[in-house]
């Protein structure tokens, strides 16, 4: 039965001594250091804020912390499940290599309709897929403008083929130049991720397979540590994959042992599971709707535009079973939860917004069920102990709007 669901039969709260935090980054071409870094600063100044006690350090490619929040002391273990190797693979250096994969992924958005459905739900991310293309798009028709420039000026004095040899290395240079910036504008690299969960139109390709594989080890090797929970924790890409992962473990029977319990935040699904071959994650995402074992919370703000805020994710893919009882869809309300200031300072960053349900939050009210990620991940609370006293947000979405609903 697990913890979660004895504590619902008794009505008591479990508190947590020791906890693993397993955490399911999104599409991300940097190793785990960048998150306990993230977790170092932004646990510090969270502490500040709240007043917590947090002791941060190494451990392998994750991280411990010894903490004491509401007036309890609570040992916590980081774990990254990596996929960033599979992240770089997919992101080509050839500039023709990413425009190749804009047109075949508008091709498999538009050739199989699924952009219509999407465009019935939050706008944001939509603006968010738009964007890359129009940003290469601008590229494109900058660099050949330049090509059509030094062409036109040097056809006074060269022959019309000579004359295009330096237009076309003033377009091809002027397109390196873009890319070089990229770290800043993130078209290529948005492209790349828009383009990595449509390249197989949905279905998780053979080398993902296998890494879930061994995410699910990793998970079922955490619960055998005798903990009080095992917090499963997927952001962004990562929550899609994470409800792949805990649905196969449910499929090949969980063990008894500490409560299992599962936390997305910023999840872009829809993005995914409206795709002709997503069978596998539609069926991933049924199952964990309907199951009674894992407690399933799902995080996300209006004010994140990478995000489908507040939709419900199995419910909008329209997969949801008879009596489905998950994921409990909440709002971090940054609007609420972050100062005027921070509010201003992170205006037209939306990349660094979608990264905000990682950090710390200046203007948390003092109530025990608020979204804390750092009372979430190390204070004596399990997930549901936390936040399953609070009602769905009023401005969630349900409505099933996906045209392709079959299931593996």
């Amino acid at each position: 039965m697990g913890i979660w669901g004895k504590m619902m039969q008794t009505g008591q709260q479990s508190r947590v001594a020791r906890r693993v935090v397993v955490y399911i980054p999104g599409f991300d071409p940097f190793p785990p250091r960048r998150y306990r870094e993230l977790y170092r600063k932004e646990g510090a100044a969270q502490a500040r804020l709240s007043g917590h006690e947090l002791a941060l350090s190494a451990d392998g490619a994750g991280w411990r912390v010894r903490a004491r929040i509401e007036g309890t002391e609570v040992e916590t273990r980081f774990e990254v499940l990596v996929w960033h190797d599979l992240v770089q693979a997919a992101m080509p250096d050839g500039i023709a290599a990413t425009y190749g994969q804009l047109l075949r992924t508008a091709w498999v958005y538009f050739g199989s309709g699924a952009v219509w459905p999407l465009l019935r739900l939050r706008k944001g991310p939509l603006v968010a897929a738009f964007y890359p293309v129009g940003m290469l798009l601008g590229q494109l028709a900058l660099a050949l403008l330049a090509v059509w420039l030094v062409w036109d000026a040097l056809a006074i004095w060269l022959p019309g083929w000579l004359a295009l040899v330096p237009g076309l290395g003033a377009g091809w240079g002027l397109l390196r130049l873009f890319k070089r910036w990229d770290g800043k504008v993130f078209a290529h690299y948005l492209m790349h991720d828009f383009a990595y969960g449509a390249a197989l139109r949905g279905a998780y390709a053979p080398d993902l397979e296998a890494r879930l594989s061994e995410f699910g080890a990793r998970i079922r090797a955490a619960m055998a540590e005798g903990v009080d929970e095992v917090l499963v924790v997927g952001h962004s890409s990562g929550a899609h994959l994470g409800v792949s992962v805990l649905a196969d473990l449910i499929r090949q029977g969980l063990p008894e042992g500490p409560q299992l319990s599962f936390l997305t935040l910023g999840q872009a699904v829809p993005m995914v599971s409206f795709l002709p071959a997503a069978r596998r994650l539609r069926a991933d995402l049924a199952l964990m709707a309907g199951q009674g074992r894992i407690p399933w919370v799902d995080v996300s703000a209006p004010g994140d535009g990478c995000t489908f805020a507040l939709c419900d994710p199995v419910a909008v893919t329209g997969v949801a079973p008879d009596g489905a009882r998950w994921p409990l869809v909440i709002s971090a309300a940054f609007s609420q939860t972050l100062s005027a200031q921070s509010q201003a300072a992170l205006k037209w960053r939306y990349f660094r917004i979608h990264f905000q349900y990682l950090c710390a939050f200046d203007a948390l009210p003092d109530v025990p069920d608020v979204y804390d990620y750092f009372r979430i991940t190390a204070g004596p609370l399990t997930l549901w102990d936390r936040m399953g006293g609070r009602a769905p947000s009023k401005s969630r979405i349900v409505t099933p709007v996906s045209r392709y609903r079959d299931m593996a």
